[in-house]
């Protein structure tokens, strides 16, 4: 019954002849694993037009939407992250398996007559795969790809005579945005991949037209069916086995929504274009202009490898070829581990990218709540965060003076110049570290070693003059100077007491020190402990900050120390008289911080632990 259906199939399409004409191709010198390139690069094109096609059901190409729909299919979507993750391994390997086929062809002299037209179709074929590559970066629309690719549209601007009018096309217009968006999208998905499949039909038909160019004629012929197809499956199984791995295991990046407002130092081309990326750095390269680096010396390889099967006519031309791309390929090498090591051994580019991540991992979490993502877009999820925006004011507004855990709240080394060398050299904070603001330890800190605890008070310019704080003659530091008496058996539990109850007024709820625990260190606060009472100098205390109370010592008020409604109050005027009156340094920030920015900063100060719920 089968084979009868078989045989009335045959008879109205001839579909055993077509079969036929494509399997029964023969092989000169036989079936060799150094043939399988060309068809792993067709079996990674397959998965990206099947990927492609599952992710472009679910996504949205719009700015409003498009990173929100990427986050839909990573996390949402059922496979999503199995489909997403091929569709951007595959894109990869095509790079990588498109480089070893070129090398091949090269080595063979596969390129040479009467194979000339084939090798400039691959070359063709080569630039669509890198142009589908970069326009596919794009389309997440998150920080890394939107910054990368502004590299990449300020590249074509930088083409001579037509520069301008090709980053405008590329952008849809002078602005970068929703149409830019657009125009990759339709060239990702719709031109460039029609493209290739037109010219990859054309170049396998003139490959069938002319064979294979044996790499050892004095080897036995083979066919291509089955001897070649075995070894082209076991090929393209092992590329589908390391996609998977690596989808498995590492998984498709996505990085937080793309943010004009918010500059991307992190970014950086995917790690194929990183040789151009580098070259481009090179002090000689920048001194000619981008269009020398970016354009002309580009364009000069490309004319050398396109005239290649014309300079391989003679054997000595044929050796030319294969030495220049040896060491094409070995300049590419090494310029990428080059900017890899820079990169690495770059703390300022390793911070960027370990904010990056903080930034890409947060926005999952917040994405991930019972409310979702707010119509406004994912990227107003990070702008109103105080994890995310309250380092990023501290950085802006206050690491010019306090650090935060050593650096300046993004996780970079705050800089300076040395003034007699004007070398490069780490910055002195003028202020306290807040890396601990109100924990237990900055508490215990400011009772038992208050010198050291305001020591960078030492390095400001301004310390020493009349009016302002001085630390040797500080009455807390005579107090707290006394360390033996405090660490005295019979003062551990009173003073124990005291930073407990200094950490409640500060209104940190994590560390949960019993009623009976603050009561008591409010009581020795107030009675004295080594002869002194807080009130011999500080207003009194224990109730709740008042921002509208007249009057004060130039005491910093105790009443809700260092909680949010006393932070506020501060950072807007510190030098009123509840604070450190005539003898504070610190600049009022009423005028230079907006009541959201002075919210998202004292709400990230004020945060537990790393836990901002818990403080809320």
């Amino acid at each position: 019954m089968i084979a009868r259906l078989l045989d009335w199939a045959d008879d109205r399409t001839g579909y055993r002849q077509l079969a036929g004409d494509l399997l029964n191709e023969p092989v000169p010198g036989g079936a060799r694993w150094r043939y399988v390139w060309g068809s792993t690069l067709v079996f990674t094109f397959f998965i990206q037009m099947v990927t492609g096609f599952c992710l472009w059901t679910a996504y949205s190409p719009s700015v409003q939407h498009a990173w929100e729909s990427v986050f839909h299919i990573q996390h949402v979507m059922t496979a999503g992250w199995l489909i997403r993750g091929l569709h951007h391994y595959a894109a990869q390997a095509m790079v990588v398996l498109l480089a070893i086929h070129l090398m091949q062809v090269v080595i063979d002299g596969a390129y040479r007559a009467p194979r000339e037209f084939n090798f400039w179709i691959g070359l063709i074929l080569m630039q669509i795969v890198l142009g589908l590559a970069l326009t596919g970066y794009l389309l997440p629309w998150d920080q890394k790809g939107y910054y990368a690719t502004q590299v990449a549209t300020k590249i074509a601007g930088a083409t001579p005579l037509i520069g301008p009018q090709i980053q405008q096309l590329a952008q849809g217009g002078p602005a970068y945005g929703h149409l830019t968006l657009t125009r990759f999208f339709a060239l990702h998905a719709g031109l460039l991949p029609a493209s290739l499949v037109g010219f990859l039909g054309l170049h396998i038909y003139v490959f069938r037209r002319h064979g294979i160019t044996a790499k050892d004629p004095s080897r036995a012929d083979g066919q291509f069916w089955p001897d070649q197809v075995l070894k082209d499956g076991v090929a393209c199984l092992g590329v589908l086995a390391i996609l998977l791995l690596l989808v498995i295991f590492r998984g498709a990046h996505l990085s937080s929504p793309a943010d004009p407002a918010s500059p991307f130092s992190a970014a950086r081309p995917e790690w194929y274009f990183l040789f151009l990326f580098r070259f481009l750095k090179f002090e000689a390269v920048e001194h000619f202009g981008l269009a020398f680096g970016a354009i002309y010396v580009p364009g000069a390889i490309m004319a050398v490898i396109g005239l290649m099967p014309l300079i391989g006519w003679w054997k000595l031309g044929h050796k030319f070829n294969v030495a220049f791309m040896w060491f094409l390929a070995l300049g590419i090498g090494g310029l990428t581990g080059l900017a890899m090591w820079e990169d690495a051994n770059d703390p300022t580019h390793q911070a960027a990218l370990q904010e990056a991540e903080r930034d890409a991992a947060r926005i999952v979490e917040l994405a991930s709540t019972p409310n979702r993502i707010p119509v406004e877009g994912a990227v107003t999820l990070l702008r109103t965060d105080p994890l995310t925006q309250g380092p990023r004011i501290f950085a802006q507004h206050c690491a010019s003076c306090h650090h935060y855990n050593g650096h300046d709240g993004r996780g970079r080394i705050v800089m300076d110049r040395d003034p007699e060398t004007g070398n490069p050299m780490a910055a002195k904070a003028t202020a306290p570290d807040l890396g601990n603001l109100g924990s237990p330890a900055w508490m215990r800190s400011i009772l038992v070693d208050f010198d050291g605890h305001l020591a960078a008070l030492r390095n400001a310019f301004w310390y020493g003059d009349e009016d302002t704080i001085d630390l040797d003659g500080s009455e807390m530091t005579d107090w707290s100077g006394d360390r033996e008496a405090l660490a005295a058996e019979e003062n551990k539990e009173n003073l124990a007491a005291i930073v407990a109850f200094m950490v409640a007024e500060s209104g940190r709820v994590k560390h949960g020190f019993s009623e009976e625990t603050i009561a008591a260190g409010r009581s020795v606060a107030e009675d004295g402990l080594l002869g002194a009472s807080c009130t011999d100098c500080h207003e009194s205390f224990g109730e709740a900050f008042d921002p509208d109370a007249e009057g004060g010592s130039g005491y910093p008020d105790i009443n809700g120390y260092l909680s949010k409604e006393w932070l506020s109050d501060f950072i807007r005027d510190p030098g009123q008289e509840q604070f450190y009156g005539a003898k504070n340094r610190m600049p009022a920030f009423a005028d230079k911080l907006s009541a959201e920015e002075l919210e998202l900063l004292v709400d990230w100060l004020t945060t537990d632990d790393g836990s901002f719920e818990e403080v809320r």
